[in-house]
């Protein structure tokens, strides 16, 4: 990306991400309310998780989710860490034992990830990008894979929209390193519209 075009570029996704992300909180306000409501009757423990990421340049910060597991989620981890169903340094479970009731539902319709539009606001992540990492997993990765770490990391991105689970480690990595690589605005317009119909249930949208 030329210099002066990537200054362009980097002014009009960060005024699209701040008012795309307040647009967001202000009319999905009523919808937030009742998922907090509804955590905070299903089991006990805060309504938002934070947990320490690594964002833009290896800084760190605190991602905000609606807590989906159970308060003592990361204790049993140990415990289950032989069932992990992702390659690589990532853990990921289908039917994970930790999920609650209303998570499994936030978590299927990816509710849980809307109190990022904060993280969105405070300039640490951005409406499109890699999803941000832990520290412990990106101390596991190849030299190549630390490209993830040249922009603020987002809500979508290409292993949103292109199978998820299905997606081995190492390739989820080259399309994170592939859109740091070629990122333009139509890119990531087309990248929002494809995770909306996701979404929306479309299995067509990659």
């Amino acid at each position: 990306m030329i210099k002066s075009n990537k200054l362009i570029y980097e002014f009009i996704k960060r005024a699209f991400d701040v008012i795309s992300a307040l647009i967001g909180l202000i009319t999905l306000s009523p919808i937030l309310l009742i998922i907090a409501i509804a955590i905070k009757i299903d089991s006990k423990g805060p309504i938002i998780f934070a947990q320490e990421r690594i964002g833009k340049n290896e800084s760190k910060f605190k991602m905000y989710k609606f807590r989906s597991m159970v308060v003592n989620a990361e204790e049993l981890k140990s415990k289950i860490s032989s069932k992990n169903e992702m390659d690589g340094p990532m853990f990921k479970i289908k039917n994970d034992p930790r999920i609650t009731k209303v998570g499994a539902f936030i978590r299927k319709t990816s509710l849980d990830e809307l109190p990022q539009l904060i993280n969105v606001i405070k300039g640490e992540m951005s409406i499109v990008g890699p999803r941000p990492s832990l520290a412990k997993e990106v101390e596991k990765f190849e030299p190549w894979m630390l490209r993830r770490l040249e922009v603020k990391p987002g809500l979508t991105c290409y292993w949103q929209v292109q199978g998820r689970n299905s997606i081995s480690f190492v390739d989820w990595m080259k399309l994170d390193v592939k859109y740091v690589e070629d990122r333009n605005l139509i890119i990531d317009m087309v990248l929002i519209l494809k995770t909306f119909k996701v979404f929306l249930g479309d299995k067509n949208a990659s």
